[in-house]
């Protein structure tokens, strides 16, 4: 069974050999586990038979100064094409099974143009705990064909965050955890400030997940009333460097709340300049 957003593994496992469907390892290391992990390797002694590696990080734009920015269309076009995927197949994206980096590869493929694209339920955890098979190594495919296009209203800029932390006109929703929003522990990415955006709500990305998906809808709804947040109106999601706020985007979506736009720079970008407002406590 499948949905809209997610595939379960009993759905992907009967649909592997699909001609019109590809599998991607969206799998990223959160800040601060780079020295202890190596993403790269875990990838090539497991993953989902014929799952070529969606590096987040290869993929980012590299003459940004700030993590994991947006490359151009036409970049993101090429590295799909060597990669291996066909923006006309059904896509079906996924990481270890925390929903941690999954719905980034997710919004990013969606963004791009790609128009059928689905989160495994659960994950690499979800599939491994099923007993289902897993290849090693690496995965060679034909040259893909994939053409992708892209509308810049769908990401907001520093000048836009700032005039909206000013003057309003959308909610600001951060998506780093309780004592980061609140300035009461460093960042993980060195030279940052601590605190927030003014005027911004939080709504902590794992507090939406459970067992690798979102927690049902009616869940969902009662964590961002709690936080505050008027799913009328129009938001803006932000985190640490633009990937776990796409949780947030996710759980928005699959609410029917489509007003939903993304800081790609996030608080990599603004928590590392000393012009701007910050809020604390």
């Amino acid at each position: 069974m499948s949905s809209s957003f997610f595939v379960t593994v009993g759905w992907l496992a009967e649909h592997l050999t699909d001609p019109d469907l590809q599998i991607l390892d969206a799998r990223m290391l959160p800040p601060g586990q780079e020295s202890v992990r190596n993403i790269q390797a875990e990838y090539l002694a497991k993953h989902l038979p014929g799952a070529p590696f969606f590096d987040i990080e290869a993929l980012s734009d590299h003459t940004s100064l700030y993590p994991h920015m947006l490359p151009r269309a036409e970049s993101f076009a090429v590295a799909m094409r060597e990669l291996g995927v066909s923006s006309d197949k059904h896509l079906v994206v996924y990481d270890e099974g925390n929903l941690f980096s999954a719905p980034r590869a997710w919004w990013m493929l969606r963004e791009f143009g790609v128009a059928k694209v689905s989160i495994l339920a659960g994950g690499l955890k979800g599939w491994e705990e099923a007993g289902l098979t897993l290849d090693s190594g690496a995965v060679e495919l034909p040259e893909g064909e994939f053409e992708a296009r892209f509308d810049q209203k769908v990401v907001k800029r520093l000048t836009d965050v700032l005039l909206i932390s000013h003057e309003g006109g959308a909610q600001i929703v951060d998506a780093r955890a309780a004592n980061r929003f609140r300035g009461e522990v460093d960042e993980p990415r060195p030279g940052l400030h601590r605190g927030r955006i003014p005027g911004s709500l939080n709504v902590p990305w794992n507090s939406l997940v459970e067992n690798g998906e979102l927690k049902p809808a009616s869940a969902l709804r009662e964590i961002f009333s709690q936080q505050g947040v008027d799913l009328t109106q129009p938001i803006v999601t932000s985190c640490g460097s633009g990937v776990t706020a796409v949780v947030v985007i996710l759980a928005l979506n699959s609410l029917g709340v489509e007003n939903v736009k993304l800081y790609d720079g996030s608080w990599g970008e603004w928590g590392s300049r000393d012009d701007l407002p910050i809020a604390t406590g």
